[in-house]
Parts: structure tokens; C-alpha cells; sequence
């Protein structure tokens, strides 16, 4: 997968990310239209197929089971049970080499009935050579295995229609489909609007292109796709409506022009491709992915997507359940402490940046008098600050105060761990963040979070100069490339130690 060197690409790309941090880009009424229409919810295409494989397989072992505790009484499960777990695991190693655990196949209904079927007696078959090799006749019942195969392949055609049916029903309402729009136009545009469309109709939604060119070049509608506007207004459309994969259709000989584009669209969350398939050169086929049977190479991946983000869902979820219940009588303690020192609400609502750069609402325990906070975060809290009460002192040293958060992650707003979500008129030495790094943004690729790998390594608290914020935000971009569900376990156990050295948080 192609690198964009993080640095480089901020240094070449401060304008776009001025314009996006400062106020919504001006849209085409075209991609306005377009963004301001409803987008189907849409569902990972790996994490159906790992669903109905899962399903599948406990249904084939729960039937076999079934029969054996039904018809072999005097059966012995020490035997039975691991041959019929055995067989339905090779059963599903088969049915994925005979490539029936794909979208494309589910939509098929006899050819995916036919090898599926194949594959289950291919599985019988290897039962009774290995029945035979061993002498084990007679330990198996042959009314049993006859009886699982006979209703085994019932069942399966049974599931498979009704697995088809159902996707077949998702694709019609467009959960399955990509949303895609094409950067680039004219007649390599044209060309690739077309493969895709005989090759991956059902795959990929179309929305429309965007290209830089304001010539002959590139017309206003390509192969009956709309041209949305310039590639820099793809960052602003991609926060305004759901943006699934970028396929960028330029040649390879292009280098500055294709560069250009990666770096003002690394900063968005979605897969980009470059598209190979009017390429002179090939290569071999490992070097390529395919969207549909149009070849691409893979230059940026979203952070973290299908089974990573059920994975991702899952442990927030339980961590954060777990922490507010655990944290309870903590909590409680603190929002008693506040309202017996000073008027005012208990917990304090603020704007902050979230995922894809959208405005999220964040709580905290409030910390400060309530006719002296600061909403907007326009001036950093410093050491013995006389906004900050003094329960609010104890709090913020000790993170306390970040305890309602985890309210935000049950909400979906925040993740457990992530980069944190800093105020809109935040500053370091009196310039934005966005001002002070180019390429900020690029940190909401991801959900933001209670605690991170910023946090665990020091870069906590006050960020009154550039250099602080600046280190932050690359602690925060190595996250994201490196994350995996084992660091968030890792930075979630850290963090209660690195709460220890609190010496920047006032």
C-alpha cells in the first residue's frame, strides 16, 4: 500500500486544510444535491460473509449433533462430537475454496447450490475413506451419517436461498454498495465508468467525479456522471455525505498530478485506489486489487473498517459500560463536590472536532465558575488559573473530570481510546491548532477518544507552544497507522499509571 509521508503532505497541503478547518468549501449545486440526500446505511461486505459463514457452520454441527443424540443412544460422544465439529470445519475450509463465501456468489443461485453441494459431499467422501483407512466401521452409524448428509444438504440449499434472498434484498436497497465517486474525467474516466459498471454494478454506487481540469478535457457529465466539482472540494463533500472508496483514474505517468491529489485526500477517512486498467503496464497479478474486474492498486485504506471496526464497537462499548459502573460511586462523589462548592451545572457540554471532522457535543465535569468558562476553549487553562474552582483543580489533575466521556462512547460520539477531541478555538502560542499544524485534520480519521497514545506518552495537558501540539498530533497519526485492538487494550491498562505524572494538567 502506498505511504504518504505525513510531513511532506501537511507542508504542500496548508491551504485545504484552512479552508476546511475555518468554514464549510462552497459546493457545486450538483454535489450540494447530492450531499444533502439521505445515504443508505451501509454494511461491510467481510463481515457478512464471516456472519454466514459462522451461521452456516453451527447450523451443519447442530444438526449433526441433533441426529446423533436422536437415532445413536448407545453412541459414543467422545467420537461422534469431534468428527461432526471436524467435518463441519472442513466443510467450511471447502466451501471457501470452491469461493462460495463471496457477495458475488450469494447473488448466484444454482451455481452457488452446486458447488456448495459438491463441497458437502466432497466432505462425506473424505469421512468414509478416512472410516475406512482406520477400521472404524464399526464405530460410526451409517443410518446416522447417511441421515446427517441426506438433511446437511437440505439444509444447506435451504439456508443458501434464503441467504440469497436476503442479499439480493440488501443490494436493491444499496447496503452493500460502495459509495464511489471517480477523480479524474474525458475518456480514461469514461473507460473505467464503464468497466465498473459491467463488473461491479452491484458493488459499487456511483456517485460522481471530480477533476481539476476546467477544459475540453473534462466535461461537465462523464459515461451520465456528474462532475461535482475540483478535487479539493472531495474533502468537503466526503465530510458532508458518506464517501466509501475514491478510485482515482489517471495514468501512471502522471506522478506530480496523482501525488497532488493524495495529499490534500489523505486526510479523509475512505479507501483510495488508483486505477490500472488503462495502464500499458502490467504487472503481475499479486501487485493489483480488484474493484469488480477493474484492476487497482491500493495507495490509502481507511483506518479501521470491517471486522476491526466490529472488533473496535464491541470493546468500547464493554469498557465503557463496565468503567461507568465500576466508576459510579466516584462519580457520584465528584458531582456532589461540585454543586456543593459552586452554583451552576454539574456536568459541562462543549463543541469539539469528531470523527471526519464533524461537530460532536463532548461532556466533562464542569471544573471551572460558571460565569468564567470558557466554552470555545479560546484561552488554555495555565497553572493556578483563577476560572478553575478547587474541586475543579483536583478534578483536571486527575483526569476526573473526563469520567462523563464515557457517556459520549455508549452514544457513539467518542471511542474508549483514540485521539483526543480538542475545543474549536484551541491554541497553541495564540495560533489555532489548525493553524499551527498543517495536516491537523488528519487525525479525525478515526473516532476521537477519552485517553490515547498522545496521552500514555506524555503529551498530556497544556499545549501552550506549537512544538507540544505539533508532537501530539504525530503521536496521534501514529495511532492510526499502527492500530490494532491489542494497543487499545495496552493504552487503555497504561493509562491509570500515566495519570500519575500530571504535572502539565492545571
Amino acid at each position: 500500500m502506498f505511504r504518504l509521508d505525513p510531513k511532506q503532505a501537511v507542508l504542500d497541503h496548508v491551504a485545504t486544510q484552512r479552508a476546511a478547518a475555518v468554514g464549510p468549501t462552497v459546493l457545486s449545486a450538483a454535489a450540494e444535491r447530492i450531499a444533502q440526500l439521505p445515504a443508505e446505511p451501509s454494511y461491510s461486505g467481510k463481515v457478512v460473509v464471516g456472519i454466514a459463514q459462522t451461521i452456516e457452520a453451527l447450523l451443519l454441527a447442530t444438526l449433526g449433533i441433533a441426529i446423533y443424540g436422536s437415532y445413536v443412544a448407545d453412541g459414543t460422544p467422545l467420537f461422534y462430537v469431534p468428527l461432526i465439529l471436524g467435518a463441519a470445519g472442513l466443510a467450511n475450509v471447502l466451501f471457501n475454496a470452491a469461493r462460495t463465501h463471496r457477495i458475488t456468489a450469494y447473488r448466484s443461485l444454482v451455481d452457488q447450490c452446486a458447488r456448495v453441494l459438491g463441497a458437502w459431499s466432497a466432505v462425506f467422501l473424505l469421512i468414509m475413506v478416512g472410516i475406512f483407512l482406520f477400521k472404524a466401521q464399526d464405530q460410526v452409524s451409517r443410518v446416522w451419517l447417511v441421515s446427517w448428509y441426506a438433511s446437511g444438504a437440505l439444509l444447506l440449499v435451504i439456508f443458501r436461498v434464503s441467504l440469497r434472498a436476503l442479499v439480493m434484498q440488501w443490494t436493491g436497497e444499496g447496503k452493500l454498495r460502495r459509495r464511489t465517486v471517480i477523480v479524474g474525467g474525458g475518456k480514461d474516466a469514461e473507460a473505467l465508468i464503464s468497466a465498473l459498471k459491467s463488473g461491479a454494478n452491484s458493488d459499487i454506487g456511483l456517485i460522481g467525479l471530480f477533476d481539476d481540469r476546467n477544459d475540453d478535457r473534462s466535461p461537465e457529465s462523464v459515461a451520465s456522471l456528474p462532475k461535482l466539482g475540483r478535487v479539493s472540494d472531495l474533502i468537503e463533500f466526503a465530510r458532508r455525505t458518506r464517501v466509501d472508496l475514491v478510485i482515482v483514474s489517471m495514468p501512471l505517468s502522471a506522478e506530480k498530478r496523482v501525488l497532488e491529489m493524495l495529499k490534500q485526500l489523505w486526510v479523509l477517512p475512505v479507501d483510495i485506489r488508483l486505477s490500472a486498467h488503462m495502464s500499458a503496464l502490467r504487472f503481475t497479478s499479486k501487485a493489483y486489487s480488484y474493484v469488480g474486474n477493474v484492476p487497482v492498486f491500493d495507495m490509502a485504506d481507511r483506518p479501521i473498517s470491517d471486522w476491526n471496526l466490529v472488533f473496535k464497537w464491541v470493546f468500547d462499548k464493554v469498557v465503557a459500560l463496565t468503567a461507568l459502573i465500576l466508576l459510579s460511586p466516584v462519580m457520584l462523589a465528584v458531582a456532589i463536590a461540585i454543586k456543593l462548592e459552586s452554583k451552576g451545572p454539574i456536568i459541562f457540554k462543549q463543541k469539539r472536532h469528531g470523527f471526519n471532522n464533524e461537530l460532536i457535543e463532548v461532556y466533562k465535569f464542569r471544573s471551572m465558575y460558571t460565569d468564567r468558562m470558557d466554552a470555545n476553549a479560546a484561552k488554555l487553562v495555565t497553572k493556578g488559573d483563577p476560572r478553575v474552582t478547587k474541586v475543579g483543580r483536583i478534578i483536571r489533575k486527575t483526569s476526573l473530570d473526563e469520567l462523563p466521556q464515557f457517556i459520549n462512547v455508549l452514544e457513539g460520539r467518542l471511542s474508549v481510546v483514540g485521539p483526543r477531541p480538542h475545543a474549536l478555538q484551541a491554541k497553541a502560542d495564540n495560533r489555532l491548532y489548525y493553524d499551527a499544524v498543517e495536516g491537523y485534520f488528519a487525525r479525525h480519521k478515526v473516532k476521537p477518544g477519552i485517553t490515547g497514545w498522545a496521552q500514555i506518552n506524555g503529551w498530556r495537558g497544556e499545549t501552550d507552544t506549537v512544538d507540544k501540539i505539533m508532537q501530539r498530533v504525530q503521536f496521534d497519526l501514529h495511532y492510526i497507522e499502527n492500530w490494532s485492538i491489542l494497543l487499545d487494550i495496552y493504552i487503555v491498562f497504561m493509562t491509570p499509571i500515566r495519570l500519575l505524572n500530571s504535572e502539565n494538567a492545571y
